[in-house]
């Protein structure tokens, strides 16, 4: 998994850009609130990634802070929602205004975005709700506590992405993470101690 990359813009045209990293072009795709953050051409920028496999290409996406990619990888889990829709919510939404008609279950808003219909609204409302309670510092008020909990939502979520790797069905995974409090643990003891107790 490529999860981060620190290298030169060479090209830029939204969403699209490619950093060179020691001579290796990497293609990427930003959402826009990443996109409108970016330095000039030719200056050096570090970028969150997350890598998509599919059977017929390999997609990296880009994102200038981990809550943002942290939300992208949250919105991929719900039904219907691909990795394109996910980039086009977060250029039409910042996290925190994303989390917070989440959390006050405001559909009209989400409507709004683009792509995003009235059933597509109400399962994000759903759908993200639980994710969003457990970090709702971290997606949104209060910015002490919102990196430490930044940190424990990405340990849980990389988490249960090698689970996944492992062959747990992503559900799965997420059940074993509930069974016990995960709060101030790496990924690496949270895995260990989800496969201990399963």
């Amino acid at each position: 998994m490529i999860g981060r990359l620190r290298g030169i813009i060479i090209e830029k045209q939204a969403p699209d850009l490619v950093l060179d990293v020691n001579g290796v072009g990497y293609e990427l795709s930003a959402p826009m609130s990443t996109f409108f953050s970016l330095p000039a051409l030719n200056d050096e920028v570090t970028l969150f990634t997350h890598l998509v496999v599919r059977e017929d290409a390999q997609l990296l996406y880009a994102f200038a802070t981990e809550r943002e990619r942290l939300l992208f990888r949250s919105l991929l889990k719900v039904n219907g929602v691909g990795a394109k829709l996910a980039l086009t919510i977060l250029s039409g939404s910042d996290v925190d205004t994303f989390a917070r008609s989440v959390q006050e279950g405001d559909a009209a808003s989400l409507t709004r975005l683009p792509g995003v219909g009235k059933k597509t609204a109400e399962r994000l409302i759903i759908e993200m709700r639980d994710r969003l309670k457990d970090a709702s510092s971290a997606m949104g008020l209060d910015s002490v506590v919102s990196s430490a909990l930044s940190v424990a939502a990405g340990a849980k979520t990389e988490a249960v992405e090698a689970l996944v790797a492992l062959g747990y069905k992503s559900a799965e995974a997420e059940k074993m993470l509930k069974s016990f409090d995960s709060d101030g643990m790496s990924t690496e003891q949270i895995i260990r101690q989800a496969l201990q107790r399963n």
